[in-house]
């Protein structure tokens, strides 16, 4: 299944961030920042890919549910991606 372009440029936009967070926490790191300093990006960079690939996710449901016609979902497909991100 193809996924809405225009819905997938929120999602884009997120990972976008999360890569301009990732290279700062590498400077941060390279600069000899404070380990909580550190981890607390590093947490927020993996709560922003996490939410990004949910809404990959999401918007896949979605297009399942509103066009029924299209391809067959396979819940055990859709249980391992969800379990991906867990």
């Amino acid at each position: 299944m193809e996924l809405d372009a225009a819905e997938m440029q929120a999602v884009i936009r997120r990972l976008n961030r999360a890569r301009g967070q990732l290279g700062g926490i590498v400077k941060m790191i390279e600069e000899g920042r404070d380990c909580r300093d550190i981890v607390t990006q590093l947490a927020a960079v993996s709560k922003a890919v996490d939410r990004a690939g949910f809404a990959v996710i999401a918007t896949g449901l979605k297009e399942c549910i509103t066009n029924p016609e299209g391809e067959e979902m396979d819940v055990g497909d859709m249980e391992k991606l969800f379990l991906s991100l867990a």
